[in-house]
């Protein structure tokens, strides 16, 4: 009695090379970060490359009262979030915070902006600090944190 294995054996690599999004910003993105990793061997670009990899389900959005949460003691740090960054209306005020984020939805731009904070792509995030200095990496899900990627 044996195992029967389909040919070429058991699945030895399960961790996502490649995003499976059509998206061409993406992918744009991926090329960026994985030229990063292997030349400046800085771990958060390998975090950020990692997490561009995500399905949608492992990229939630974030809300604005969340990321002010997050970002309460960290003024002058870069809130790093790989998803979306979504208004929320329970919040009166915001702060003035730097966001990297893949996406804003127009209201939470225009609150972080009229505030006089930034709203940052990450290619700009790469300009600024290639290394990831005084950045925050904020992981959206916090079932992520406890349970590992969802995938």
């Amino acid at each position: 009695m044996g195992i029967d294995l389909v040919a070429g054996g058991r699945s030895k690599r399960t961790k996502r090379t490649a995003p499976r999004s059509d998206d061409v910003y993406l992918k744009l993105l991926v090329k960026l970060y994985k030229f990063l990793v292997r030349r400046t061997g800085s771990s958060f670009n390998a975090v950020i490359l990692k997490r561009l990899f995500m399905s949608r389900t492992n990229k939630p959005p974030i809300s604005l009262k969340r990321l002010i949460a997050f970002t309460k003691e960290k003024e002058d740090k870069i809130a790093v979030i790989v998803g979306t960054v979504t208004d929320d209306k329970r919040v009166y005020e915001v702060p003035a915070m730097k966001v990297a984020a893949l996406r804003f939805t127009e209201t939470a731009r225009a609150r972080i902006l009229k505030a006089g904070g930034e709203c940052l792509t990450f290619d700009q995030l790469a300009l600024r600090a290639p290394l990831g200095q005084n950045t925050v990496a904020e992981l959206s899900c916090v079932l992520l944190h406890r349970l590992g990627p969802l995938d």
